[in-house]
């Protein structure tokens, strides 16, 4: 299955992700990473299942990156982090990958300005013809991924707000442009969705 609904436990979560590399890039084994979570509490989370649901989604997406980027999501400027955690949303979200590359590409190109709410149901609809097994999913959840992506495309700085919607240009750095091109098919996918916007 292609499509699954793993975004919707959060968008970028940038703070908690430079968190979250600082434990990875100390190293340690899984007793440092348990104590780093749930003792240390190192995502200052209330809930020991949101902490626990948190760490293990952001650990995902951070250890499918190549070590350059890991590094600078810990030491990073702002939008150097930010694109290396949308890099590693990308890998492990074909969801949103998609997304930017499939129904966001096409705006780019024709010169639209803003992303109607509408676009992510049409977009959904078309992923059924893709992946067969994607599970049909309620409103609810459908409105919950929406939210999720529409969040992160804010945070990347593709759109302006979720408000508005409104498209903005981004140019993928060439520190986190590099590594992605030399880091397999997954990297050379996360660059080219990512680049919906050259």
């Amino acid at each position: 299955m292609r499509y699954t609904s793993s975004i919707t436990a959060g968008s970028l979560k940038l703070p908690q992700s430079r968190a979250v590399a600082r434990v990875l890039l100390r190293g340690g084994g899984e007793k440092a990473w348990q104590a780093a979570i749930d003792t240390d509490n190192v995502l200052q989370a209330k809930s020991p299942a949101t902490r626990r649901s948190l760490a293990k989604l952001i650990r995902r997406r951070l250890t499918s990156l190549p070590p350059s980027l890991l590094k600078l999501v810990r030491d990073g400027s702002q939008r150097e982090a930010t694109q290396a955690c949308l890099a590693g949303a990308v890998m492990d979200s074909p969801l949103l990958g998609d997304f930017l590359d499939l129904a966001l590409r096409p705006l780019y190109r024709t010169f639209k300005t803003t992303l109607s709410r509408a676009a992510w149901d049409d977009y959904l609809e078309a992923c059924h013809g893709r992946d067969p097994d994607m599970p049909r999913w309620t409103a609810a959840t459908s409105a919950r991924l929406r939210s999720s992506v529409f969040q992160t495309l804010a945070e990347a700085g593709y759109l302006d707000s979720t408000a508005s919607r409104n498209l903005q240009a981004v140019h993928i750095l060439a520190a986190i442009a590099r590594p992605l091109a030399d880091h397999g098919t997954p990297g050379r996918y996360a660059l080219r969705c990512m680049e919906v916007a050259s």
